[in-house]
C-alpha cells in the first residue's frame, strides 16, 4: 500500500517539473489590480476581463499578466493578444 502511494508522490513530483503537460482550457478568477478587483476568464483561447480597458480595446494589463504567469500552460493563441488589438 505504501509503495503505491510513494510511486504516486514520485510521479506527481516529476509531473510538476514538466509544466508543459498541463494546458488550461477554462479558467475563471478574480484579479486585484490597482484600480479594483475584476473577474478574468479564459474559455478555450478567448480571454475576457470585466475592466473598462478590456471592454474598449480587448486587451488589458490583467490578461497580459496572466498570459505571462501561465505562458507554459496556454496554447499559442491564448498566449498572444495581437488579434485583439484594434487596427
Amino acid at each position: 500500500m505504501y509503495s503505491s502511494l510513494i510511486s504516486k508522490i514520485e510521479k506527481a513530483k516529476r509531473y510538476a517539473e514538466e509544466p508543459e503537460r498541463i494546458s488550461f482550457q477554462d479558467v475563471s478568477l478574480r484579479f486585484r489590480g490597482d484600480n479594483g478587483t475584476y473577474s478574468v476568464s479564459l474559455h478555450g483561447d478567448d480571454w475576457s476581463c470585466e475592466c473598462d480597458h478590456f471592454r474598449h480595446s480587448g486587451l488589458c494589463a490583467h490578461v497580459m499578466t496572466l498570459q505571462r504567469l501561465f505562458e507554459t500552460h496556454l496554447t499559442e493563441a491564448a498566449r498572444t493578444t495581437t488579434e485583439h488589438v484594434p487596427a
